[in-house]
């Protein structure tokens, strides 16, 4: 069960950053006295799709995935990372969330009144300016994302899914994938059976080690290569 905090340290916080500058002194203690945090264990889910949007969600900590439910398999749309925001693509645009978030690792969220947030940008250029440019850095980051991994077949996916999580999210060589295989496969749109093939070969060609979940890239200059020609 997810647990509120109310408590939310502005100093150590990147949302600083997005209002210092565009807002006032006083505006800026208001939102800081207005946030709050929410703690999530794995496997939690943060928002549901189809619920009423209250909230702006900033992700502080930990590992999440966006995704729809599809008619036979869950749809993931992207994973989130600390620094990004994960209510950014209904938050204008619809009354409802159309997508579901979920914790992939115990994560802390950064939450603020949509109403407040709605007030602050119609009244502040900079601000206003400021929420834009996060949100098309969020949509173009799903956009490129998707369209990086529909451009290659099997190998090259399974090659630039693990890059990404060793160089974007975990920053090292060996980590534990915080998703199933079947995940991963839905995530591609191909089958568990191929991704465990594939992930199967690359630890014949000494490329990773594998232990369940556990990952260690043994030779990343080949998984580069294999990411980038297929």
């Amino acid at each position: 069960m997810f647990k509120n905090n109310p408590t939310c340290n502005c100093d150590q916080c990147d949302l600083k950053e997005l209002f210092s500058g565009n807002v006032t002194d006083n505006v800026l203690q208001e939102v800081c006295n207005m946030k709050y945090e929410r703690s999530f264990k794995k496997g939690e889910i943060i928002i549901n799709e189809g619920t009423d949007i209250k909230e702006f969600i900033y992700l502080k900590s930990g590992l999440v995935k966006l995704y729809r439910k599809g008619l036979y398999a869950e749809e993931i749309i992207c994973f989130a990372r600390p620094l990004d925001f994960v209510s950014l693509l209904s938050i204008f645009s619809e009354k409802k969330y159309n997508y579901s978030v979920s914790a992939l690792e115990d994560s802390v969220t950064c939450n603020l009144d949509f109403i407040k947030v709605k007030e602050y940008a119609q009244k502040n250029g900079g601000f206003a300016l400021s929420l834009m440019e996060k949100m098309s850095r969020a949509s173009d980051k799903i956009i490129l994302t998707t369209l990086e991994i529909r451009q290659r077949r099997l190998y090259g996916r399974v090659a630039y899914f693990l890059l990404f999580f060793s160089n974007e999210v975990y920053k090292a060589k060996s980590f534990e994938l915080p998703i199933s295989r079947k995940e991963i496969a839905d995530f591609f749109g191909m089958t568990a059976e191929n991704i465990i093939r594939t992930l199967s070969e690359f630890r014949k060609d000494g490329i990773i080690k594998l232990s369940g979940k556990s990952i260690e890239i043994i030779n990343e200059d080949k998984l580069k290569v294999i990411s980038s020609k297929n």
